[in-house]
């Protein structure tokens, strides 16, 4: 469905997740790569506030925003805007994405615009505009969920993992695409899994919490810490765009971003693990154009002098209904829904759970549910052990992300049936929270593309956009079967066939049949990933903006049921690897999905948890090796092209010189 013009019912769908951030301008120039505060943050890596020592990880001490403190913030990034002459709407959240504030200064614009499609076909929302209370939201759960005690990402930061190629400049044309292409469409406003707004109740402030336009990629997000801990994200809209950088050669200067970082003054992120110290690929991540030394004296700013000088508090339907500050809630307690497991429910001491706020995990382990679709589901025995061995192998596993270097990778993981049904999560105590969705989305990724249902569901959508996918893929692989179960797909095969580009990254071959063409691609159209949610992202954005009284549903896509009011993909799909499905002999049971740390981690700790378990009880799991994805070749402009299942890094291991531990598997 292609939504063209900019009326409300339109602009709805342009909640579509940030995926991107304009470049606001600037001057040439080398990276800056964030600078250093006079604020006095902390200089070390990890957690300096304290914490808990558990087994092998520590678990962040359970600070929290005050009311007293989201003034503050609020008060120093207004009076950076009206030093700077751009007022703005700034958005303040807690670690798990409860909202703290929403202030619109006087003359902020009231939206922000999403750029065009490439050649001006504009698709899904591309071209649309959004609230820009929405946009500010996004930014600041974005700088949140992306970071940890070890490591501080920024929404710049997203912006150079979710493109089309890594590191995104005109002279890296041709190079493959960003590491978390396709995070964007994830915390979306229509997932099961996130949770909503409620005003008051035991559950009131259980995270994580939905963001209103996905994770954003569009400059002027920041984390937030105290003493080293993470507490929470701030995120600025005023200059009218929500887009993204496409060029990391240059040094733009971007008074949104200056905001932001003003509003961090005394709540900075540790200099040690700032993006800009950690690599991916030889690549030196991004954190921040602006820096503190540019900055405006604002530490003297105080709330009372902000408001009503400078503008209010507003009230945002779904995230913030009353124009009040608000305290955030402490990681890691029963009231942020995410603490530390009892014995009870899982057997690892540094296992963290969700729960509901009242002491229940909202996710134990259990038995699957699709006894009517396949003779033997996953037991929970088998679920237990499925969901052990992954947590070993993480714990094991050396992180690619997190400073300093040679910490333990940390990551959220999710198990379900072949309906999608959770069958458990659990992560560890400092996982980012943006992986846990993900894991999810991973997970029911994998199981959903490796059924033999998954192109008659397709072709079941109302939308002749998303039925119009199956055709591509069966015409691209030559293979009128495909989509019917006669391949067991990782993540990573049907990110393969997601890319702008097939194979990804090389410019002149033709898009994969899940992705738009390049010509029409932009991380707010990626294919089928977004043609899945448009709808709901519409609706929703109605029920924001106050053109509609209803919410759409607590759970995306529009597939058909496979039980009453429950779909497979209900938190939309992922398309960036660390998942694989679950096999008893050669039937799908399951699957599993990974998220928190690199990709090749993630796809090894998923991989190995799966074959581990498989080991121990004899039962379950990885796809037999003559059906996995990778026995996929596809004849493209004469070359044969296979597709990947996993991944798994060189010599993973800190307690292990051990190399290539997934070979022969």
């Amino acid at each position: 469905m292609r939504w063209r013009g900019g009326t409300i019912a339109a602009l709805a769908a342009t909640l579509m997740l940030a995926a991107c951030g304009g470049d606001d301008g600037g001057s040439s120039g080398g990276s800056s790569g964030g600078g250093s505060s006079s604020g006095g943050g902390s200089s070390g890596g990890g957690s300096s506030g304290g914490g808990t020592t558990l087994e092998d990880y520590v678990a962040p001490a359970q600070l929290s925003l005050s009311s007293a403190n989201v003034g503050k913030i609020v008060a120093q990034a207004a009076a950076q805007a009206n030093q700077s002459g751009h007022p703005s709407v700034i958005a303040v959240v807690d670690r798990v994405g409860n909202v703290l504030a929403v202030f619109r200064m006087a003359g902020a614009p009231a939206n922000a615009k999403i750029p065009d499609a490439p050649n001006g076909d504009n698709i899904d929302i591309q071209g649309l505009s959004v609230p820009a209370e929405a946009a500010a939201i996004a930014k600041a759960v974005t700088g949140a969920y992306l970071s940890s005690a070890g490591n501080a990402f920024t929404s710049r930061t997203a912006s150079m993992i979710v493109q089309e190629h890594f590191p995104p400049a005109p002279s890296t044309v041709g190079l493959e695409s960003g590491p978390l292409f396709g995070v964007q469409f994830s915390q979306l406003p229509c997932s099961d899994f996130a949770s909503r707004f409620k005003a008051s109740g035991t559950d009131a402030l259980i995270g994580p919490k939905r963001s209103p336009l996905g994770l954003s990629a569009d400059p002027g997000g920041f984390p937030l810490y105290i003493n080293g801990v993470l507490v929470g994200g701030i995120g600025v809209s005023g200059d009218g765009v929500y887009g993204l950088d496409d060029n990391v050669l240059d040094t733009d200067t971007d008074f949104e971003e200056q905001i932001a970082l003003a509003g961090t003054v005394g709540f900075e992120a540790p200099e040690a693990i700032r993006a800009n110290r950690i690599y991916v690929d030889g690549t030196q991540l991004r954190y921040s154009d602006a820096t503190y030394s540019g900055l405006f004296d604002v530490a003297g700013a105080t709330y009372a002098q902000t408001a009503p000088a400078l503008g209010s508090l507003v009230a945002v339907k779904g995230y913030f209904e009353t124009a009040a500050l608000r305290a955030g809630t402490a990681y890691g307690s029963e009231a942020s829904g995410i603490r530390a497991s009892t014995t009870s429910e899982f057997s690892d001491r540094d296992a963290f759970v969700l729960t509901n706020g009242s002491g229940a995990n909202r996710y134990p382990i259990r038995a699957g549910t699709d006894g009517a679709d396949i003779a033997q589901p996953i037991t929970a025995q088998e679920a237990t052990a499925i969901l052990e061995e992954a947590f070993k192998v993480m714990s094991r596993a050396r992180a690619q992300i997190r400073q300093p270097l040679d910490s333990r990778a940390q990551v959220s993981i999710s198990l379900v049936d072949t309906r999608g049904e959770v069958l458990g999560i659990v992560r560890s105590p400092d996982a980012p929270i943006f992986g846990t969705d993900v894991s999810l989305q991973k997970a029911r990724t994998a199981t959903f593309f490796s059924g033999a249902q998954a192109g008659a569901q397709l072709l079941g959508d109302p939308s002749s956009d998303v039925q119009a996918f199956v055709g591509k893929v069966r015409t691209f692989l030559n293979d009128q079967s495909a989509l019917t179960g006669t391949f067991a797909f990782a993540d990573r095969s049907g990110g393969n066939l997601s890319r702008p580009y097939f194979p990804d990254g090389e410019v002149g071959n033709p898009n994969g049949p899940l992705s738009r063409p390049i010509a029409q691609w932009s991380p707010f159209s990626t294919g089928l990933q977004s043609a899945l949610v448009l709808t709901n992202l519409a609706q929703h954005l109605q029920y924001v903006t106050g053109a509609s009284a209803t919410d759409t549903q607590q759970r995306c896509t529009f597939l058909p049921d496979v039980a009453t009011n429950q779909n497979r993909l209900q938190n939309g799909i992922q398309i960036f690897p660390g998942s694989v499905p679950v096999y008893r002999g050669n039937v799908l049971v399951g699957g599993i999905g990974v998220s928190g740390d690199g990709i090749d981690q993630d796809d090894m700790i998923s991989f190995l948890g799966n074959h581990n378990a498989g080991v121990r009880l004899g039962t379950t799991g990885n796809a037999p090796a003559a059906i996995r994805a990778d026995r996929i070749v596809v004849n493209v402009n004469g070359a044969m092209v296979r597709l990947r299942f996993v991944n798994c890094p060189f010599a993973p291991f800190l307690d292990s010189s051990e190399q290539n531990v997934c070979e022969g598997l």
